[in-house]
């Protein structure tokens, strides 16, 4: 088993930053890659970006490209979005998801862990 925490999220402002954290502890050694997806009200869960487990390989969503960072320190076991540029749209709770696979996927109904969520809220 693997658990995942999320830190991080919290009230801006329109064009503030924020940085998300993903401590994950466990059984770790079997993940791949790691993901953040977010969710608001009423809508479906959504990719946000992810990150091999070499590090070397990161995908983002079209909306935050540009603006939002994916990057993975091992010796933490812990993956960072940092988020500069927010804007109101951006809000949602972002969950950190883990993948046992071994190809990058995107889709989040493939993940095999998740954290609890963290709530990110940009005022406009």
């Amino acid at each position: 088993q693997v658990q995942l925490v999320e830190a991080g999220g919290g009230l801006v402002q329109a064009g503030g930053s924020l940085r998300l954290s993903c401590a994950a502890s466990g059984r770790t050694m079997s993940i791949y890659a790691m993901g953040w997806f977010r969710q608001a009200p009423g809508k479906e869960r959504e990719f946000v970006a992810a990150i091999d487990k070499s590090g070397g390989i990161t995908r983002y969503a079209d909306s935050v490209k540009g603006r939002f960072t994916i990057t993975r320190d091992y010796a933490k076991n812990t993956v960072y979005l940092q988020m500069n540029s927010l804007k109101p749209e951006d809000t949602a709770v972002y969950y950190c998801g883990a993948d046992k696979s071994t190809i990058m996927r995107i889709l989040p109904n493939v993940y095999d862990y998740w954290g609890q969520g963290t709530q990110v809220t940009v005022s406009s």
